[in-house]
């Protein structure tokens, strides 16, 4: 079993150089390929040292994988690289129009909500548009963050992380929105 697993960080792990844009699909083949190598069914007959460190081999791949394939874990784990940390609950963005735009989209989504009560319109396609905005968004974000750790102004990429996970709330919210009106025609 490798010994180094634990002392990697997720980039080196996977084979990856440490930056924003990572393949997704060379994640899940080094993902694939470690586990092969330390997961615990392969130690069932082995001491419980082995066991309790191919335990935490896979624990720790794990980790690294659900990291690198989420753009905002992927985002703060590069700022954590550098020795910055984001606490959400004490921190968020100060840009105004950004803030004002989140409650507009906030409004939108209550009011789909209520329509979908009240039977009126389309619902899923109005969360369909939305969906692709929130995309887009989150497109544009996730290229500002890369562009300001690449450019080293971190204090801009913590921004961009604070935004982005603003996108990523509002795209599960409509995720789950989407899905409970499904349900609900069937």
């Amino acid at each position: 079993m490798p010994q180094d697993i634990l002392n990697s960080n997720f980039f080196e792990l996977f084979g990856l150089p440490v930056s924003y844009d990572v393949d997704l699909n060379k994640v899940q083949q080094h993902y694939m390929a470690l586990q092969k190598q330390v997961h615990p069914d392969k130690f069932a007959s082995a001491s419980d040292q082995e066991k309790r460190l191919s335990m935490q081999h896979t624990s720790w791949i794990n980790e690294a994988q659900a990291t690198l394939k989420d753009p905002v874990l992927r985002a703060l784990y590069l700022l954590k690289l550098k020795d910055l940390d984001i606490n959400f609950d004490n921190e968020t963005t100060m840009d105004a129009a950004f803030l004002m735009h989140q409650l507009e989209m906030r409004e939108r989504l209550e009011d789909i909500r209520q329509k979908d009560t009240k039977h009126e319109g389309d619902p899923l396609a109005e969360l369909e548009t939305l969906a692709k905005e929130v995309k887009t968004s989150g497109e544009e974000m996730m290229a500002g963050f890369n562009n300001s750790y690449q450019a080293g102004e971190l204090d801009d990429a913590r921004e961009w992380v604070r935004k982005l996970q603003f996108m990523q709330k509002a795209k599960k919210e409509i995720n789950t929105l989407i899905a409970d009106i499904e349900d609900a025609l069937m």
